[in-house]
């Protein structure tokens, strides 16, 4: 399975990887980068937005369970992998590459690092949103003055990244541990004050008839997702790992906290108001349903969360996405622009560009409006593929029995019911997305073919090296090319 890079490039990513593991990031930074990236907005929004698609409670436990064991699955394929390939790093670029040729793992790659990018243009949003409830100036986060001051600190994030990703990555760890406390207070609060109610739980548990429970679960993937992203931090910084090891540890474990913080304060939330309430609340909706249930410091402390989050995640998506270009650069996929760094071993080029590109999307959002909803369904739409991808990987490793010649019968079993999970998980999560939401990252995607096709003609190597890459291209163009008629005919809109 291993694929041809150039000696040059392999050589020159080992001699990195050698200075970065003296001094790489430890189990706790590793699961901070996770926990941080992934608590971020939405944990403050995730149960009002299933309610305002018409998912009632108990769509909304379905919908978190297939999350939760879908999830599962994908996060231990991750670890597998980590233990039977430690030399793929970056492994959402470098898993897809592998596993089904250069072409794939660009995409793979291309779309995490887009999903990256509008995570943080949604947080921007958000947070400024926040920072409206004591500020209102800043309005819902997306006029002028919330985009000129999210610019700065976009470019704040980078700073950091540029300085070392290593002490990026301890910072981290002190705005995790920050950010969770505020959702402590959340669920004590809710018991104390026996603001849960059982019969508000239970009433009208499956709705009112009018809307299908497959499409009230159906609705709840996106928010699941979107909850999920960066779950994978360490898999992404696996190639900064002090220890190898740590990197499927940290996966599991910040996974499984993540769970049970997510499906408390969805239970507890449901017990409070009825989902009816829940989808007419305003940004963040966990602010209105504390503030429902204890008075008006609950909002203000949920809001005080809401800016402690996001301003962990901003800086922990920074981290990601500058890092995954980098090293899908440094691997012979992303052009050798992205490659550059400097005395830090930072990722300046990457962290720079990447910047660049989030500055263009809060510019379009400023002038188009758009709200952090839009742009985190997004993000989820984009980061789907790279996890199926990557599922299907370890599903193809386990089936073929690629390096598992220690493995008795029954683990290899398990393991490879893990990859098909996470496979079947991947397929689900596209599907349920709805058809809009596939056509219209098809645009973003076609677009990614001009970066790859660069990419390939700086390293002399022919654009598609398989007869299926070049379809899998033209797919792509006709795709995004239906979505752009429709969206300017108005056919579809977002």
């Amino acid at each position: 399975l291993r694929k041809a890079v150039p000696q040059e490039r392999v050589s020159y990513r080992r001699q990195k990887m050698n200075k970065e593991k003296q001094n790489g990031l430890n189990l706790g930074m590793l699961i901070a980068v996770i926990i941080g990236s992934t608590i971020g907005s939405g944990i403050f929004s995730s149960v009002a937005d299933m309610a305002a698609k018409g998912a009632h409670t108990g769509a909304v436990l379905v919908g978190w369970g297939i999350a939760g064991v879908g999830m599962f699955a994908l996060m231990m394929s991750f670890a597998g992998l980590n233990k039977l390939r430690p030399d793929l790093v970056n492994g959402v670029y470098s898993y897809a590459s592998e596993g089904f040729g250069m072409f794939v793992g660009f995409n793979s790659a291309w779309g995490y690092w887009i999903s990256a990018l509008l995570c943080n243009v949604s947080y921007v949003a958000l947070f400024f949103g926040a920072l409206g409830y004591f500020f209102p100036v800043f309005g819902a986060g997306n006029n002028l003055i919330s985009i000129v001051a999210g610019s700065v600190a976009i470019w704040i994030c980078a700073f950091l990244v540029i300085k070392g990703v290593k002490e990026a990555a301890a910072l981290q760890l002190l705005v995790t541990i920050s950010k969770i406390i505020p959702l402590i207070v959340f669920a004590l609060a809710i018991v104390f004050v026996k603001a849960f109610k059982p019969d508000v739980f239970m009433a009208n548990f499956w709705g009112d008839g009018s809307i299908p429970v497959m499409d009230q679960i159906k609705a709840t993937t996106g928010a699941t997702v979107w909850s999920f992203i960066g779950v994978e931090g360490a898999v992404v910084l696996s190639g900064r790992a002090k220890k190898s090891s740590d990197v499927g540890k940290a996966t599991v474990l910040g996974f499984v906290g993540l769970l049970a913080i997510y499906v408390m304060i969805a239970a507890l939330s449901l017990g409070v108001m009825p989902a009816e309430e829940m989808a007419a609340l305003g940004n963040p909706p966990l602010a209105f349903i504390l503030k429902a249930a204890v008075g008006e410091w609950g909002a203000a402390l949920i809001n005080i969360g809401v800016i402690l989050s996001l301003a962990g995640a901003l800086l922990g998506w920074t981290i990601i996405a500058a890092e995954c270009a980098y090293s899908a650069s440094v691997q012979g996929v992303f052009t050798k622009l992205f490659a550059k760094s400097n005395a830090n071993e930072a990722p300046v080029a990457s962290a720079i560009i990447t910047n660049a590109v989030i500055q263009v999307f809060l510019v379009i959002m400023l002038f188009s409006e758009g709200t952090y909803q839009l742009f985190y369904n997004f993000s989820a739409s984009m980061i789907m593929l790279p996890y199926l991808l990557s599922g299907a990987y370890y599903a193809k490793v386990t089936t073929l029995k690629l390096g598992m010649e220690g493995y008795s019968a029954g683990r290899i079993a398990l393991e490879r019911f893990w990859g098909y999970l996470a496979t079947i998980y991947g397929v689900w999560m596209i599907y349920s997305a709805g058809l809009i939401y596939l056509l219209v990252t098809a645009i973003l995607y076609a677009l990614g073919i001009l970066v790859y096709a660069y990419g390939q003609k700086e390293y002399g190597r022919p654009i598609f090296q398989k007869s299926y890459e070049a379809a899998l291209a033209v797919v792509f163009v006709i795709l995004g090319a239906i979505s752009v008629y429709l969206l300017a005919s108005g056919s579809i809109s977002l």
